[in-house]
């Protein structure tokens, strides 16, 4: 974008601190930033608060779009494109779409492997006709050894901008109650306990597979080749950070227990957990709270998970208990997520860094005004005011 905007009198949400002041934007990007309102301005946001635009390291919200009811199966395309909107009115400025290959998903078709490359290669076909920066996260079964060499192909072809580790085997993880596993299976598909029990006895049986620990050694060794962030999901335990920290990974996603996150933290691992989790103050899964996590000092990081309208609300609740307030909580969806990600061009209000921003009004019920993306608008609600001196 070219030209020159000035957006003033707004509480701008700095890495470490609020101050209401004013800042200048040109050709999509932070040029000048005052500690002041300004005259002859642009835009005057009132007292609003401006955030950097949120950056979303996983989101699981695109299956919805491409199947809202069990067979009712929408095209592609369609879907990433409804996302796209629904993204940028929820402050969302980059967004890392988390697919899936997991062939015994109770999700079905939609985390297929035809399904899941079918999603990567739109996103990718599409991504410079979109409002928002869509990037791939590519979540490996790492029992789903049959998916392997597809992801291998996706990587070497550049594909994919992120990959996590993830092991849903019952035991383990976020399944470690078998037993309630098995109750949950049983009554999410309608099947007998007996039924559900022999699916959990063979899928614990996959994990012997010898093949298993040689396709994970491929995977993160080409992830690793080109850059990527190397991710673990659901960690149990500190000595399974550990292995996944031995193995190149960076960031650990929803960590299940207090200290799996503290062994994650003090092996200098960015900690990943949802912000409907930090909106609700509790694991859906009955595992570890985020805003536990935050009072202990060992969250860095939120994500969308699978309700991106969360974000605002959640950082708010997380300012309450985390020792840095509102700028720490802010920090999780912004610099922090583009930090881990090793996007160094996004994620604060700093003169250079990308126009990516987003206007909040809060009140009970916090309101996204409006989101701009390099300097453009992407979304608005329309109460964004032109400065009285410009209209006089």
């Amino acid at each position: 974008m070219t030209g020159s905007m000035w957006l003033s009198n707004f509480t701008l949400v700095l890495p470490h601190e609020t101050v209401v002041g004013s800042l200048r934007i040109e050709d999509g990007a932070i040029a000048e930033i005052r500690p002041e309102p300004v005259a002859g301005a642009d835009i005057d946001g009132e007292g609003r608060y401006l955030m950097p635009g949120f950056v979303d390291l996983h989101g699981d919200m695109i299956e919805r779009e491409i199947s809202p009811r069990p067979n009712a199966t929408m095209p592609i395309d369609f879907g990433i494109h409804e996302l796209d909107k629904k993204l940028a009115a929820h402050g969302v400025t980059t967004a890392y779409a988390a697919v899936s290959f997991a062939t015994e998903s109770v999700y079905g078709h939609v985390r297929s492997l035809e399904t899941t490359s079918a999603v990567i290669e739109g996103i990718n076909r599409l991504r410079d006709d979109l409002l928002v920066d869509h990037r791939v996260h590519a979540r490996y079964e790492i029992t789903n050894i049959g998916a392997a060499a597809t992801l291998e192909r996706l990587l070497e072809a550049g594909e994919i901008d992120m990959v996590s580790l993830t092991d849903h085997t019952p035991g383990q993880g976020q399944y470690n109650n078998i037993e309630a596993y098995i109750l949950s299976m049983s009554e999410r598909r309608a099947i007998s306990e007996a039924t559900a029990a022999e699916i959990v006895r063979k899928r614990i049986a996959m994990r012997d597979d010898p093949q298993i620990e040689a396709k994970l050694k491929d995977i993160v060794a080409l992830s690793l080749k080109r850059g990527l962030c190397l991710a673990s999901h659901d960690d149990d335990s500190a000595e399974k950070v550990a292995e996944m920290h031995a193995l190149g990974v960076t960031l650990s996603e929803f960590p299940v227990t207090l200290p799996a996150a503290e062994e994650a933290r003090r092996r200098g691992l960015w900690t990943l957990m949802g912000a409907p989790n930090a909106l609700r103050g509790q694991s859906m899964s009955g595992n570890l709270s985020a805003t536990d996590a935050a009072r202990a000092g060992l969250l860095t990081v939120i994500a969308a998970d699978y309700h991106p309208a969360a974000f605002v609300p959640g950082m708010f609740k997380l300012a309450e208990v985390a020792s840095g307030g509102l700028p720490e909580a802010v920090a999780m969806a912004t610099l922090n997520a583009a930090r881990a990600a090793g996007l160094g061009d996004r994620g604060e209000i700093a003169i250079g860094k990308r126009a990516d921003l987003v206007v909040v009004e809060p009140g009970n019920v916090h309101r996204i005004r409006a989101t701009f993306r390099g300097g453009r608008f992407v979304y608005s609600d329309g109460t964004l005011h032109r400065a009285r001196a410009l209209v006089a």
